[in-house]
């Protein structure tokens, strides 16, 4: 994994169990991948001219993260292709892993939202941070 973020969890995060309610795990999944984006650059769409879109998102849940945990999100790129490109994150509470997923995402034309080649500093950046 090449990039780490951190989510301490709100009470408005959880579900009536007292865990974190099962869509929010894609939020905290799209913000460390957005802040690990922006690292780039904070404005990459009007600077590149380029945007990545989620195609395929799954979850694997392994334990319940609660109200005041802090979820360490460890983020890495497991395989690419020639307009997309599969990422992996893991979530882990005290060093137990919560949950995996994996997303699939697609490199798009800023303009007109067609696929494009990913970009060389886009596969650059996403691979030695």
């Amino acid at each position: 994994m090449t990039y780490n973020h951190e989510v301490r969890i709100r009470y408005a995060d959880c579900d009536m169990q007292g865990v974190v309610y099962n869509a929010h795990y894609l939020t905290f999944v799209d913000d460390a991948f957005d802040c690990w984006l922006r690292s780039l650059d904070l404005a990459f769409e009007s600077v590149y001219g380029w945007e990545v879109m989620l195609k395929k998102a799954e979850i694997t849940w392994h334990l319940p993260v609660k109200f005041a945990d802090q979820l360490q999100i460890q983020c890495g790129i497991e395989s690419w292709g020639n307009t997309s490109f599969k990422a992996l994150f893991e979530g882990k509470v005290r060093g137990e892993s919560s949950f995996t997923s994996s997303v699939i995402y697609v490199c798009v034309d800023h303009e007109n939202y067609s696929p494009i080649p990913v970009p060389q500093e886009l596969h650059d950046h996403l691979s030695s941070s």
